[in-house]
């Protein structure tokens, strides 16, 4: 079966940036859309999308239907279209919980099938106006595994988004995304509202770079984004909050009493541990392989670098600028597929003057 027609419904960051993601990679399919109209019509002209869906239930023809509303939203999305689907379809949503969308499709009647679905990617700002088709790069697209046999028009999509998919279980990954990015989270939130406003005329805020900067990046991040996922995954997301008050409170009772060699111990188990996060992968699986070059500030010169690559056959996978001294350079992290991809770019950008950094 040929499975070309797609509907998007909600064209926020995620269904916008899938829209498109597909516009610029493939000409195979037709993207419908619903939204508010103000957003429908943005998407039209821009050639983002290829009718307008005036309705959710308008969705129900499409070969594949992505739910990309909050996450009560889409619940109640998947509670129309179940019904209405044709046989074969794919109705999959993008929500940052996955267990309550598999006990919710089980109590309805469909031809069609479902496969949750939780791209690891975002922004700091949502909405169709911060949406990217270079999102999904790189980034892990989780899906269930409780399909896994029958979700290959939805892998072929994913794989054109650029992400890397791992089957997982809903009821695990709702434990895992518990620790990882829930709790994180409600972390980030708690640290920045534990500092007093003022003392005398000293804003602790003033001095808060480095360290509390870079923990405290996605306490911006709204609300009306989080509030069905904190509700949905509550058990789990109470769990990883005792389990971290645990290790906080034996940190504390170890200064309390000055037993410094537990500290030393729980610094060295959390860099053993952190160290086994892969450095060269944008996520957890299918690893890339970076290098670190230094690139100095003069016009044309980063242009230079990625052409020489260009030129000899060389992907890049992800770049990105780590540091910067205006006036001297700055460092870039470039990604690529393999180590020995990795090597030969090496070779080539050395031998072109550049600096490679360990």
């Amino acid at each position: 079966m040929i499975s070309n027609k797609i509907s998007i419904i909600g064209l926020g960051l995620i269904g916008g940036s899938i829209a498109k993601s597909l516009k610029n990679t493939s000409s195979d399919y037709i993207i419908n859309a619903f939204d508010k109209k103000d957003v429908l019509l943005s998407a039209k002209k821009s050639n983002l999308i290829d009718r307008e869906l005036n309705s959710i239930e308008e969705a129900a023809n499409a070969d594949i239907i992505f739910l990309c509303l909050p996450t009560s939203i889409s619940l109640k999305a998947l509670n129309i279209l179940a019904p209405l689907i044709k046989s074969n379809s794919i109705i999959t949503d993008v929500s940052g919980v996955k267990y309550v969308f598999e006990k919710k499709w089980k109590k309805l009647k469909s031809k069609g099938k479902y496969i949750g679905g939780h791209p690891m990617t975002g922004k700091e700002q949502g909405g169709f106006e911060n949406s990217d088709p270079l999102l999904f790069q790189n980034s892990i697209y989780i899906l269930s595994d409780t399909l896994k046999n029958e979700s290959g028009p939805l892998l072929k999509i994913i794989d054109l988004l650029g992400a890397r998919i791992k089957f997982i279980d809903p009821k695990l990954h709702d434990k895992i995304v518990s620790m990882v990015s829930h709790l994180p989270q409600l972390l980030s939130i708690a640290l920045v509202n534990s500092l007093p406003e003022e003392e005398g005329k000293i804003n602790y805020l003033d001095f808060s770079a480095g360290g509390f900067r870079d923990m405290t990046r996605i306490a911006s991040s709204k609300f009306d984004i989080w509030e069905s996922v904190i509700d949905l995954n509550s058990k789990n997301i109470i769990f990883s909050i005792k389990t971290i008050k645990e290790r906080l409170g034996a940190i504390e009772n170890a200064i309390k009493s000055g037993d410094l060699k537990f500290i030393e111990k729980s610094f060295e188990s959390a860099r053993i541990k952190r160290d086994e996060i892969p450095k060269n992968n944008k996520g957890f699986i299918n690893p890339l392989y970076d290098i670190y070059v230094f690139v100095s500030d003069k016009p044309g010169v980063l242009s230079n670098l990625t052409t020489l690559l260009f030129n000899e056959g060389i992907n890049i996978k992800d770049i990105e600028l780590l540091k910067i001294r205006e006036g001297t350079g700055g460092t870039f992290r470039i990604s690529f597929d393999s180590e020995q991809i990795a090597m030969k770019a090496k070779f080539l950008i050395e031998k072109s003057g550049f600096t490679v950094q360990n």
